[in-house]
């Protein structure tokens, strides 16, 4: 069965350490990619304000699934919205206020929100991810469609916070999932608005199959749009629960594996052969 989408991470996949990839070439590719009717998806834990950077020649034309699932968009089309009510984002505020090492970024449509209180050097951090970051006072009091939020520590204090996030949130009805974006971040998620709900609906819109779809990623929160794909590749850089659902591997995101996956899918070598 012929591929007709290919969806990729950004950060640990598409781009390089430097938040950098190989723009003359993949815009060589996207060239032919859109020749031969297969779609392109960018699929990221990212903003999607600042994923539309990355591609300024293209994002009117291509789909995106930003902010882990929470947000997707085909042609500046918006396909999907998720939404907490007030009340649940107070609830979660009040978790997260018991965690004194993370820095938490409220998630919405219009923006994103950080309290005054974060550093200059925290929030420096933060814009590689958030076009739209905004600094309130009160983030008991946002008025925007709140759908996630990011959490970011020292990386070795990842895997101890989320599990009592896991505990803390399973004690309210699992209102929200939380899930590693690699890089000392923690997302939560609303359960079931994954990146692989977002390609879905997508793949609904435009009648592909789950056999059609590639899908390339590195960290926890692609895991699942990397079991729903046929053609799943892991980055040689992937965490190893990453590898283990994923079906190929490819180079690293410094040596341009995702592009290196485009140009076999184009040239036709295994696995698309």
């Amino acid at each position: 069965m012929a591929v007709k989408m290919i969806a990729v991470d950004m950060d640990g996949t598409f781009l390089d350490d430097n938040k950098q990839y190989n723009a003359q070439r993949f815009a060589r590719q996207y060239a032919l990619l859109k020749e031969k009717g297969i779609r392109f998806v960018v699929a990221s834990g990212n903003q999607y304000y600042q994923l539309l950077r990355y591609f300024p020649e293209i994002k009117d034309e291509i789909a995106f699934v930003a902010e882990n699932g929470a947000w997707v968009s085909d042609s500046n089309e918006e396909i999907f919205c998720g939404e907490l009510a007030p009340e649940r984002v107070h609830q979660i505020l009040d978790i997260l206020a018991k965690e004194p090492d993370i820095s938490t970024v409220v998630c919405g449509r219009n923006g994103a929100y950080v309290h005054t209180s974060m550093s200059d050097e925290v929030i420096a951090m933060l814009a590689n991810h958030y076009h739209r970051l905004e600094k309130r006072d009160n983030l008991y009091d946002i008025d925007d469609t709140i759908f996630k939020f990011s959490l970011n520590l020292a990386h070795e204090g990842v895997d101890a916070l989320m599990e009592r996030l896991h505990a803390e949130l399973n004690a309210i009805e699992n209102i929200m999932h939380p899930v590693s974006s690699g890089f000392g971040f923690v997302d939560l998620i609303i359960p079931g608005c994954h990146k692989a709900h977002g390609i879905a609906l997508l793949q609904e819109k435009w009648g592909i199959d789950d056999c059609e779809v590639v899908a390339i990623g590195d960290s926890a929160n692609d895991i699942e749009m990397l079991r729903q794909a046929c053609y799943s590749f892991a980055m040689a850089n992937a965490a190893a629960p990453v590898s283990a659902v994923s079906r190929y591997k490819t180079e690293s995101n410094n040596d341009e594996g995702a592009l290196n996956v485009i140009a076999r899918l184009l040239a036709r070598e295994e696995p698309f052969g």
